[in-house]
């Protein structure tokens, strides 16, 4: 399925118009018109400020808040994880609302799906590459919303015409220029006019904008690198206990025996709290936490999973994926095409299950009472995590007190409140507030993981080499059927067959179905993009393969392929210009090239490698070239290119989590690799700028790099790569 079908789908289902979200302005103003703070705030959500009403403040929708000192606070909707999303969105209020950058102060968003839901997604959520795209409109209506408002609480005041005014960096000017009052001033008089209806309100046109579009500075780059940046793992509460946990290595065991006598020998330690699938110890301080948990030698009933094995998994893959599956899409007549093809390719590509090892481990401090639960963490989807803990305490959603704090990495993992959840279980058994903080291993070895993948495709060539039939079977588990059942219409994940379904290319005859296949005894979910991180790399793999045979470039190949898609074409033929495809290289080195378009965007990048004769894979070069249609700050896009780029270059080079008597085998960064700074090659970014609506940025470097790199490995050596992670051992010189 088209992925904006999709999202267009979900949008319908389960958002709020955008009339609704600025006309509801009781609601808005239930929470917003609470108490304003002067300082930078990066960690403390709106529900956190005083819940006394402040006079004169200015809330004119639930994103906006002015007080009479001039301070304007950003209510932000989205939670920053070193994406830069901090500084995106707040650059589209500041256009519309006429203030500087600095000016803008920024406050997390409380749960509340009604304000804050992602369009794009349907809920409260960051993630799917969607936060500029979901409030690109939104953010600009509330701001224009709120400087039309202060213009006419002046143009009230110095009885004259609001057209004849004009604002400027927080400041409402007569027609003369003469007469100036600053938003302070103003918030008071303009929190009394009515809220027009967005319908009635008119943006700027975008040769107008004088920030959108700018190298601006990440407004929290400066908390960052003094160390007042507060991520959930910097939670400090009143008489607040620190827990170190164990989880059972085996999903669906449970504690067999646990030493609590030895582990309350610990000085510092307080308690043992056994909950079946995990131990706490619980302590004054993590050091003494952690030495309780060693004392407590924890053995474990591995329970139904305890042989699960890789071996095992793939076997099921590989006989499930021979049956038919959901129908992703069907045109033409593809076993006529294919048996009437002057040559047939037939692959099967396998990836494997992937972790998020974010720096900042899973963590979440609880302080659980009698008729409220404050929940200190830093989640990617705070209604989803404040909806289960409700559920398991018994306590109502508000009653679920979510503080949202700075991510040190998400990626997709906290998407998930399991941390959340496991912490609240442990605070049923503490007084007060009590942190808990997995370890490396646990945070490794108890992640969800990118799902394992295998596919079958098959392929016909007429006689001058182009494709003519197309079948591409994906098998693997289903993320959204677990996450958001109502989008997996009968058997389909959109998700996992994103980037499959609808290839760039001009393909005939074309068959795409999904089988869904669940790992016993494993845990699957969002990994910084789920189906485009596999399906590109095996659509793009694959599309070499055929260019191969057909004894084609492959770039010439692609663009013959593309003459309907201008914009795919143009990423193309950028990024093959600016590598120099087709200048010589020397022996064992080689450029590949991939296309793709997902996330809302168009991207190509070619890379360059060098293969040495004992295997080893170099990637010297990256070059990137992306459409994301009207883009807000360059400097952010070729942050996330190089960020995202280099998430997915250490998955082809060596992300691959394995399981053997149903643990997993990597515990650390000595065995599930992140790339060393000696590998990290040199990415270039070449932005196309457009007025197309904004496409995303984040995922889509890390879904498009591993087809470049694989295929340049095939350019340098002509040994076809099609598992991941990079065998190096198969790459080995023969002479």
């Amino acid at each position: 399925m088209d992925e904006l079908v999709l999202k267009e789908q979900i949008v319908d289902e389960t958002a709020m118009s955008r009339r609704a979200l600025f006309q509801g302005t009781g609601l808005l103003l239930g929470f917003a018109l609470t108490g304003a703070r002067t300082e930078s705030v990066f960690a403390a959500p709106a529900s956190q400020v005083v819940e006394n009403e402040v006079t004169g403040t200015f809330a004119p929708n639930g994103f906006i808040r002015i007080n009479s000192t001039g301070a304007v606070t950003l209510v932000m909707p989205m939670v920053e994880m070193g994406q830069g999303v901090y500084t995106s969105l707040s650059m589209l209020l500041a256009e519309e609302l006429e203030v500087k950058l600095d000016q803008i102060q920024v406050q997390h968003a409380p749960p509340n799906h009604a304000l804050y839901a992602n369009s794009i997604i349907g809920i409260q959520n960051t993630g799917g590459s969607a936060s500029v795209r979901a409030f690109w409109t939104p953010l600009r209506l509330a701001g224009a919303i709120g400087r039309n408002l202060l213009i006419a609480a002046a143009a009230k005041r110095w009885k004259v015409d609001p057209a004849t005014c004009r604002a400027k960096d927080g400041v409402v000017f007569d027609a003369s220029g003469s007469k100036h009052l600053s938003y302070g001033e103003l918030a008071e008089a303009a929190a009394k006019l009515p809220v027009p209806p967005a319908t009635n309100v008119k943006l700027k046109d975008p040769k107008d904008f004088t920030l959108i579009g700018t190298r601006a500075k990440r407004v929290d780059s400066s908390i960052k690198i003094d160390g007042s940046a507060l991520y959930g793992i910097d939670t400090r509460q009143p008489g607040m206990k620190v827990a170190a946990v164990a989880i059972s290595p085996v999903l669906g065991g449970k504690a067999k025996t646990v030493d609590q006598k030895a582990a309350l020998a610990v000085k510092g330690v307080r308690q043992v709290v056994n909950i079946d699938e995990a131990v706490a110890v619980v302590a004054d301080h993590t050091g003494a936490a952690k030495k309780g948990l060693e004392a407590a030698a924890i053995t474990w009933d591995d329970g139904p999973n305890g042989k699960v094995s890789n071996a095992d998994i793939v076997k099921q893959l590989e006989e499930e994926s021979r049956k038919p599956g959901a129908v992703a899409c069907n045109v033409g007549d593809v076993g006529k095409a294919l048996a009437e093809a002057t040559q047939r390719v037939d692959a099967i590509y396998q990836v494997p299950f992937l972790a998020h090892a974010a720096m900042e481990p899973m963590n979440c401090t609880v302080r659980l009472q009698k008729d409220r639960c404050d929940i200190w963490v830093g989640t990617q989807a705070p209604t989803i995590t404040q909806s289960q803990v409700a559920e398991l305490t018994g306590l109502p959603k508000d009653a679920i007190k979510i503080h949202n704090h700075l991510i040190g990495g998400g990626f997709g993992r906290r998407l998930e409140a399991d941390g959340t959840i496991l912490a609240v279980k442990i605070a049923k058994h503490v007084d007060g507030p009590v942190k808990v903080i997995w370890s490396r291993e646990e945070d490794i070895q108890h992640d969800m993981y990118r799902p394992y993948y295998l596919d079958r495709l098959s392929a016909g060539l007429d006689a001058a080499g182009k494709p003519v039939a197309w079948t591409h079977r994906i098998a693997g588990s289903s993320v959204m059927a677990r996450y958001y059942p109502p989008y997996v219409k009968d058997g389909l994940d959109p998700d996992a067959v994103e980037a499959a379904a609808a290839p760039p290319y001009a393909l005939p005859n074309i068959h795409v179905d999904f089988v869904r296949v669940e790992p016993p005894g494993i845990r699957t979910s969002w990994w910084r993009g789920v189906g485009p991180t596999h399906n590109v790399f095996v659509v793009e793999s694959f599309i070499d393969e055929l260019a191969h045979a057909a004894k084609q470039d492959p770039v010439a190949y692609r663009k013959g392929l593309l003459g309907h898609n201008p914009r795919a074409l143009a990423v193309l033929s950028l990024a093959a210009e600016k590598a120099g495809w087709g200048s010589p290289l020397p022996a064992r080195h080689g450029r590949g090239i991939s296309v793709q378009f997902a996330y809302g965007s168009y991207t190509s990048q070619v890379a360059e490698v060098e293969v040495a004769a004992d295997g080893s894979v170099k990637v010297k070069r990256i070059v990137c070239a992306i459409d994301c249609g009207m883009y807000v700050n360059p400097d952010t896009i070729e942050a996330q290119v190089q960020g995202g780029t280099l998430f997915g270059l250490t998955a082809a080079l060596h992300g691959s989590i394995t399981f053997k008597d149903g643990r997993v085998e990597q515990s650390n960064f000595d065995t599930y690799l992140p790339m060393r700074i000696d590998e990290v090659p040199v990415v270039e970014t070449h932005l196309i700028k457009n007025a197309e609506a904004p496409g995303g940025v984040g995922e889509a470097p890390t879904a498009i790099v591993s087809a470049a790199v694989t295929n340049a490995i095939f350019a340098a050596t002509g040994k076809r790569v099609r598992s991941l992670p990079i065998d190096t051992n198969s790459l080995k010189s023969s002479s």
